[in-house]
């Protein structure tokens, strides 16, 4: 019997991506087995990350108009995205269709934003989870959040955790561990200080002042834009 058609996999790149946000669960999802992976930007030209190089996109909005799985991964430039009238009305068209939509990190808002992620359970990266309720998803303070076809990871490195989630979904456990065992994902970080419950109060403040620096009043900014959408919804 001839091969199955390749599972369709989507990423959304957008200017400072936070790129291990895109490229940990990609790294993951692309040994599935039978996929193709699309990086899928508003123009082909290179887009910058937050590591100070660029990812290439393999497809603009115009190319992919629908997928097997949505991914959006989050970032510094998650707000631009939100206000962004275009990028929100190619990911409502593209998970329409989609088997699945999900999101890494503050992705989750961008979803949020598109009125993808109302009345869903999401996680979020904590420092922005509670965000979510203001676009009327329920944030969840968990590494992987399944809720229906919507599924999302937490902070940053929690889009592994969640690759290999959705892997075992879609492949099964036996794949997912497969999977796990090839990239000798076996975490065992230096310090314990991975959530602010166990950081102290000088990295929190360090954290915090970093977001100040590159992203000023991110969450001002998000929570007028949920304020904007909600205006903007037709009245029942």
């Amino acid at each position: 019997m001839p091969e199955a058609a390749p599972l369709h996999i989507a990423f959304l790149l957008f200017p400072e991506v936070t790129q291990l946000d895109l490229t940990g669960p990609a790294q993951v999802l692309s040994r599935m087995g039978n996929v193709r992976l699309d990086l899928v930007a508003k123009t082909r030209d290179p887009v910058a990350t937050d590591s100070q190089f660029a990812l290439h996109p393999t497809a603009n909005f115009a190319d992919i108009r629908r997928t097997d799985i949505l991914c959006v991964p989050g970032g510094f430039g998650t707000v631009a995205v939100m206000e962004d009238a275009e990028t929100l009305a190619w990911l409502r068209e593209i998970a329409g269709t989609a088997q699945w939509v999900t999101s890494v990190c503050t992705g989750s808002l961008i979803l949020a934003a598109a009125g993808l992620l109302t009345g869903y359970r999401a996680a979020c990266h904590w420092a922005s989870r509670e965000q979510l309720a203001w676009f009327g998803a329920e944030p969840v303070a968990e590494r992987v959040v399944f809720d229906r076809n919507r599924v999302s990871g937490g902070g940053v490195t929690a889009g592994m955790d969640f690759a290999l989630a959705l892997t075992a979904a879609i492949r099964g456990e036996d794949h997912a561990r497969f999977v796990q065992l090839s990239l000798e994902y076996d975490p065992a970080p230096p310090f314990d200080s991975g959530t602010p419950e166990r950081a102290d109060a000088a990295t929190l403040a360090r954290y915090r002042a970093m977001v100040d620096r590159f992203a000023p009043g991110r969450a001002e900014k998000v929570r007028a834009i949920a304020a904007h959408l909600a205006e903007a919804a037709p009245r029942g």
